[in-house]
């Protein structure tokens, strides 16, 4: 009887040292896995797809954001099957995608968006990536709403199909322009349920803009992130992660903000070796961001 009293109290001391922990610390967050955007490797993956991937999973990468898909040539000669095959092997996965809209934002056509429904699904992706806007379909505030209306729609598609559509931001988004900006725009005037935003934050803050503001500002809508740093003294350079001039330790504070689900890392210049660079980056990441307390 004494052992069971004492095991009683045991448990009650527990439960009350339980309830006084911060919130925080009873709901740690689970650390998100550390994706690359595969641009970052454009001048190799062409040449040997299968051991550029082998080498991104031994840089310490779990995820891989996709580009330059083609329906004739797929992804650098693997059809959306066997390069999910491929990632699968090496311990990989993809989870989003950058795709062409070009000639649908151009005339609206939905045609053109079948096949990358079809290439996404097949590799398991979640995500469809509107990675740019050619200048043609934004020269005025009033091509604007035309933009949105479009975004929409595709968004409207890829729920039917499953998935989600997000727009990823360069630095002319931020441009005024009739007394607004496109990504002001965007924003606003785009459906939260239809449309999410993958935030590159190196174009943001060389756009002049405050990520943080813009998270708190728009809460839930950046569930994916570009983090690519700054060089210090070139800023119109990138450089390793946790060297340059972006503080990633206080933006990640806001990722339950953001309601972020994904992170990839992203360079588009290197200064050493790239695949030094990238695992250098992604230790970092891992070690310094990802298991970072958040707020909700």
């Amino acid at each position: 009887m004494p052992q069971r009293r004492d095991f009683l109290k045991q448990i009650g001391l527990l439960s009350t040292v339980a309830w006084a922990q911060p919130a925080w610390l009873l709901a740690a967050p689970t650390p998100l896995p550390v994706g690359l955007q595969l641009y970052t490797l454009r001048e190799y993956i062409g040449q040997d797809v299968k051991g550029v991937l082998a080498k991104v999973a031994r840089a310490g990468y779990k995820e891989v954001e996709t580009y330059g898909y083609s329906p004739k040539k797929h992804f650098w000669g693997l059809t959306p099957a066997a390069f999910k095959a491929v990632l699968a092997a090496n311990g990989l996965r993809t989870t989003s995608g950058h795709y062409e809209f070009g000639a649908f934002m151009h005339d609206g056509n939905e045609a053109s968006l079948q096949p990358i429904i079809e290439a996404a699904r097949a590799c398991g992706q979640t995500y469809v990536v509107v990675p740019h806007l050619d200048e043609n379909v934004r020269a005025t505030a009033a091509d604007f709403l035309t933009v949105t209306a479009r975004l929409n729609r595709a968004g409207a598609l890829c729920k039917a199909a499953g998935l989600k559509l997000a727009y990823h931001n360069h630095d002319f988004e931020f441009k005024v322009l009739g007394g607004t900006t496109l990504y002001d725009v965007m924003l606003k005037e785009t459906d939260p349920a239809l449309v999410d935003f993958e935030m590159d934050v190196y174009w943001v803050v060389r756009a002049g803009q405050d990520p943080v503001k813009l998270l708190q500002a728009h809460p839930k809508r950046f569930p994916l992130w570009h983090i690519k740093d700054m060089d210090k003294a070139h800023p119109e350079l990138n450089t390793e992660v946790g060297v340059g001039s972006i503080d990633y330790r206080k933006l990640m504070a806001y990722a339950g903000v953001a309601g972020l689900k994904h992170v990839f890392m992203e360079q588009e210049n290197f200064a050493m070796n790239a695949y030094q660079s990238i695992a250098q980056s992604a230790a970092y990441i891992k070690k310094n961001l990802l298991a970072a307390p958040r707020r909700s």
